[in-house]
């Protein structure tokens, strides 16, 4: 009899930046429209502020993603690393690896079937800090990322892309990267002004 994998669960928010022109369009086509450089290229930020795997907390806990995808996002074929809070327990640490690599299932099971090749995995400082309606993610010198909300007819309302069907979660605001570099498993990348997602998440698994 196949073990029953554990519960858990994960809220809080994405940040995510991209190699498309704003705004990307893998958000309304689900990954049907190649993004607009034809391929995609991104960093990502998650900020748990409540979570949990197998009993073990999650919360407090901060992880960096690399992915790399050489055409549309529906097709698969993704190259993918992550970085662990520094901070994560030696659980926590296992945990997050199964949910960001898809083994733990539930939300982010499609990593498993999506991501082809998992660059790998590490510790590192990751820092993820809200300043006014700036979001801030460093990873060391690997990522160094900020992302804040295009303005629209309202200046002091985001603009916000309601009721998808996207992965990450329903409700995307759009933004735009002022830093977006990444220095990382051969990767040298620059996605300055370039299109960027804020998320408020709210996953959980396996089922």
């Amino acid at each position: 009899m196949a073990t029953a994998l554990p519960e858990w669960a994960i809220k809080g928010e994405l940040i995510l930046n991209c190699n498309c022109t704003v705004f990307c369009p893998c958000v309304i086509s689900l990954g049907k429209h190649p993004p607009t450089e034809g391929y995609c290229q991104a960093w990502v930020g998650v900020r748990i502020d409540e979570g949990h795997h197998d009993g073990e907390s999650l919360s407090g806990l901060n992880v960096g993603l690399l992915m790399d995808i050489p055409g549309n996002m529906g097709r698969g074929n993704w190259k993918a690393a992550a970085f662990i809070d520094e901070r994560a327990s030696e659980a926590a640490y296992d945990g997050l690896i199964k949910i960001f690599s898809g083994r733990a299932r539930g939300t982010t099971g499609l990593f498993s079937m999506m991501v082809s090749e998992f660059l790998g995995a590490e510790r590192s400082p990751v820092s993820y800090v809200t300043e006014g309606k700036t979001r801030r993610l460093m990873v060391g010198k690997k990522i160094q990322g900020e992302v804040t909300p295009i303005t629209g007819a309202n200046p002091d309302q985001e603009v916000v892309v309601s009721n998808t069907g996207y992965w990450m979660g329903p409700d995307i605001t759009i933004a735009s990267a002022g830093k977006g570099r990444v220095r990382a498993y051969g990767r040298v990348w620059d996605f300055d002004g370039r299109s960027a997602e804020i998320c408020q998440i709210n996953w959980h698994g396996p089922n």
